[in-house]
């Protein structure tokens, strides 16, 4: 436990910053994962609405601050490769 007011103060704040960034990547992770659950089954329609979902919000965790935009970049890459895939096959 902490011995003074100030380090008290700042074991709140960090415990509510991780709840946030967990909630952020979460979200990030389980938006990705639905793209390619979807590209996997082949659905052409519902991929493009979930990857332009997708997009959004890990755009949003990057102005949050959650991610850095370079791992973004690369996670939409990524996306963006299974979908150009999917539609050439």
């Amino acid at each position: 436990m902490p011995n003074k007011k100030s380090a008290e103060r700042r074991v709140i704040t960090s415990e509510r910053n991780r709840l946030y960034n967990k909630y952020w990547t979460s979200r990030c992770k389980t938006a990705v994962k639905t793209l390619l659950a979807a590209v996997d089954a082949g659905n052409k329609d519902e991929a493009v609405k979930v990857f332009n979902a997708a997009q959004s919000v890990i755009d949003k965790a990057v102005v949050k601050g959650v991610m850095h935009k370079n791992t973004a970049s690369r996670r939409k890459e990524l996306m963006a490769r299974k979908m150009k895939a999917m539609q050439t096959a």
